[in-house]
């Protein structure tokens, strides 16, 4: 696969993130304008200096109107996107794209979802027509398969997998809860994962990620006018995407223990990246934990562990806040939310207040290279984008 990149050719210079939750007495208009609003006022640029908008929701608004009509933009072109889970990831992609191109000198991408209203209780997905023999499943129980496939796989007994899987929410949780604009804020024992009800298989209420509403806004310049706007821009490494073939679940070497769309991705966005040890070389990422098990099977496809290795990893701390590598900072979908539009802004938005010190309690030594991971669709079909952000120039 052929992908040369924009390393180093664009920069974020502003970013703005609501808070996730049932925010019942917002609109979707609300939220886009207090996200680009943040995004504006943290790069101190006036609307009339934004170029072109990319605009990523998967079910909460149609065209470029949604962000338009909300801000107000002044006939500026709005190109909305939507690719999944990684909708919001694919705002910002099209949006660096065209700065790099030479198109238009600032962009923003900004992504929304307001699912609470949606008067669903899960994730709104409408499926295309099909000849019928599609078996219809919920998205807890398309990826409850990954808990008993990994076991089967590495030779786990089922009370370690549940150890493991009980460490991924605990920790996201933990690191939730040190983040005011996290949709969950409470920190939850070991014992309290065990115990919850089941939703699907060995996933329990506390596997899966919330449910909910929020947005997320970045402001794109090309690189050499970054200092312009910010002393602390943070400069884009890489931007993958894979889509996948859609036959995954039917091949047995792969079938359950890995994505292989996210192989691919990481293949790709490494080399635009030039990274060759993601565990040395990067100093946190953010992940799609939709499920925890999600969680650990993508801690093996990004290379952050060795095969059959990721659950040792685990139960080690190597992914915790004072790990050898931070995984899902924020609290991730597991504890942040995850209104899909803006997931993938809001994990850059961690990457953002990390590398310029503004975490807080939750702040890490200042990172060099941060990864974002989105993965849209359900195991053997899916879509996965991975970027990676700098705080330096290479």
């Amino acid at each position: 696969m052929t992908s040369r990149g924009i390393r180093d050719k664009v920069a974020i210079v502003g970013m703005g993130c609501t808070r996730f939750g049932e925010l019942w007495e917002r609109s979707t208009g609300d939220l886009l304008v207090e996200a680009a609003t943040g995004c504006l006022d943290s790069a101190g640029v006036q609307p009339s200096d934004v170029d072109a908008y990319w605009l990523g929701t998967m079910d909460s608004g149609y065209a470029g109107l949604t962000l338009s009509t909300a801000l107000k933009t002044d006939y500026r072109p709005v190109t909305r996107v939507e690719n999944l889970c990684a909708t919001g990831s694919e705002a910002l992609r099209n949006a660096c794209y065209a700065v790099a191109s030479g198109a238009y000198d600032t962009a923003m991408a900004i992504g929304v979802e307001k699912l609470k209203d949606s008067g669903y209780s899960g994730l709104v997905r409408r499926d295309p027509p099909d000849d019928g023999s599609a078996v219809e499943t919920s998205a807890p129980a398309a990826f409850s398969y990954l808990a008993p496939a990994y076991a089967a796989a590495y030779g786990l007994d089922d009370a370690t997998m549940r150890k493991v899987l009980t460490h991924i929410a605990v920790k996201n949780h933990a690191n939730g809860a040190l983040n005011p604009r996290a949709q969950f804020r409470t920190p939850v024992t070991a014992a309290t994962v065990d115990n919850a009800p089941l939703v699907a298989g060995s996933l329990g209420v506390f596997d899966c990620s919330g449910v909910a509403d929020g947005a997320a806004a970045a402001l794109v310049v090309r690189a050499e006018d970054a200092h312009k706007y910010t002393a602390d821009p943070l400069y884009v490494k890489a931007l993958a995407v894979a889509s996948g073939r859609g036959d995954a679940a039917l091949d047995d070497r792969v079938s359950f223990t890995s994505f292989p769309e996210v192989v691919r991705c990481a293949e790709d966005a490494y080399r635009q990246a030039g990274i060759t040890d993601p565990r040395t070389q990067l100093s946190l990422a953010e992940v799609h934990d939709c499920f925890t098990p999600t969680e650990l099977v993508l801690m093996e496809d990004l290379g952050f562990s060795a095969r059959g290795e990721g659950w040792r990893d685990v139960l080690d701390g190597a992914f915790d806040r004072d790990g050898r590598l931070p995984v899902n900072v924020d609290g991730g979908l597991k504890a942040f939310g995850h209104p899909v539009g803006a997931s993938g802004l809001r994990m850059l938005f961690e990457c953002w207040l990390q590398m310029r010190g503004e975490a807080g309690e939750r702040q890490l030594a200042r990172p060099g290279l941060g990864l974002t991971h989105n993965l849209g669709g359900r195991p053997g079909k899916c879509v996965s984008f991975i970027g990676i952000v700098g705080s330096e120039l290479s």
